[in-house]
């Protein structure tokens, strides 16, 4: 097993073993170089990623940047973002990256901006800028991971670049197996949820933005310091809705069909965003295995999510 560790990037980065990655590419057709796990958690991630890790750790963080940040398929509030910089920098919705897009180096780009950056990411913070948050304003999303694996699902069976090929119930084995991009998947949120009172960061669950869009919509806005007036955020709302996400060429992603990275047989980037959905696709045995392995990776701590708590 091949690792590495440098000065410029202080964690661990394993490489996973041969036969566990030869076993994951037969279902993940996209993935040819492997996997990796990174630093003390040992974070899921193709290989791909290591060409990427320091740059992504050292880049600069500048007062003025605000991430935001989530496991894969737990956001849709960066439009209040965009919002918020809309009369700063017209430019700045087609400028928005993904930190991590190792096709094209975001951190390169980023470097060129003179202006206010808004940037997103599915990095947990232990892989991120050891300084974003007393430098930077963090967003976090967080979401039941049941819904999360099924919306990934769709994604990753979507896209070429990772091509999944078999059916939901392999998938959700994978991901509770910490075998799949991003994961350890609470640990993931564990690392956010335990900075949630440091004056930069907020957190959110997908949950309660579904349930009261509005006030999520003012949160969002009292953390940036943004004022938006009633009729502001009725309208941003319904720009929010996910109708209008599927429409807005800016956040649906056909720009992807047309590079032949999504496949293009009638599937969307944007699915139906419902909280709850995941019911749909787990039968009675993945049901109790869910439970127990959200019980067994909660008992630690206290994060619980607001449309569980008894």
């Amino acid at each position: 097993m091949e690792n590495s560790i440098n000065n410029n990037f202080p964690l661990e980065i394993k490489r996973v073993e041969s036969k566990t990655a030869e076993e994951l590419m037969k279902y993940f057709t996209g993935e040819h170089t492997g996997f990796v796990r990174v630093g003390p958690k040992g974070y899921f991630m193709p290989h791909k990623y290591t060409q990427q890790a320091s740059n992504i750790y050292n880049m600069e963080v500048r007062p003025s940047d605000i991430f935001v940040t989530s496991y894969p398929r737990s956001v849709f509030v960066h439009p209040v973002m965009m919002k918020r910089f809309q009369e700063e920098n017209s430019d700045s919705e087609r400028k928005i990256k993904l930190l991590e897009w190792v096709t094209q180096p975001a951190t390169e780009q980023l470097a060129l901006m003179t202006k206010r950056r808004f940037i997103k990411s599915h990095l947990p913070l232990s892989l991120l800028p050891p300084n974003l948050l007393d430098t930077a304003k963090v967003v976090y999303v967080a979401r039941d991971p049941r819904d999360v694996a099924v919306s990934f699902y769709h994604l990753n069976r979507a896209m070429r670049t990772q091509g999944y090929i078999d059916d939901f119930k392999k998938y959700w084995k994978f991901f509770i197996s910490d075998l799949h991009h991003w994961t350890p998947y609470f640990e993931h949120l564990k690392e956010s949820w335990e900075k949630r009172h440091h004056p930069n960061l907020l957190f959110l669950f997908y949950e309660e933005l579904s349930k009261d869009l509005p006030a999520a919509v003012r949160r969002v806005a009292d953390f940036l310091g943004k004022s938006f007036t009633k009729e502001q955020i009725v309208k941003l709302c319904e720009h929010l809705s996910i109708d209008n996400f599927k429409n807005n060429k800016s956040v649906n992603y056909d720009v992807m069909k047309e590079l032949g990275i999504l496949i293009s047989d009638g599937q969307s980037f944007i699915r139906k965003g419902k909280a709850g959905g995941w019911r749909d696709y787990f039968d009675e045995e993945m049901e109790q295995e869910a439970e127990k392995w959200m019980e067994k990776n909660l008992r630690d701590t206290d994060l619980r999510f607001p449309h569980l708590k008894q």
